[in-house]
């Protein structure tokens, strides 16, 4: 069995509204040094498989064809082997 921890972010050249206005609630609490937000997703999804490899495609097929859209985000993701 393998977890997976997927990290979904908006790519660079992407407008982010939401950090926008997380940095300007932090700006309000009195962190001034806050130069920039930038919000994702974070998502962890359990898999039943027995290789690495094919936990590894399953994972990027999910992402591709659902959990991310390719167009504005981008995604990276960790593999770990639990019992």
């Amino acid at each position: 069995m393998y977890l997976a921890r997927v990290y979904v972010s908006l790519k660079s050249t992407v407008s982010d509204p939401q950090g926008q206005t997380i940095q300007g609630g932090l700006h309000q609490l009195g962190f001034d040094d806050v130069v920039s937000v930038r919000a994702g997703k974070y998502m962890e999804v359990s898999l039943d498989e027995d290789s690495e490899g094919e936990a590894a495609s399953h994972i990027e097929s999910m992402c591709e064809r659902l959990l991310v859209n390719p167009v504005i985000e981008e995604y990276r993701y960790e593999l770990t082997r639990v019992e």
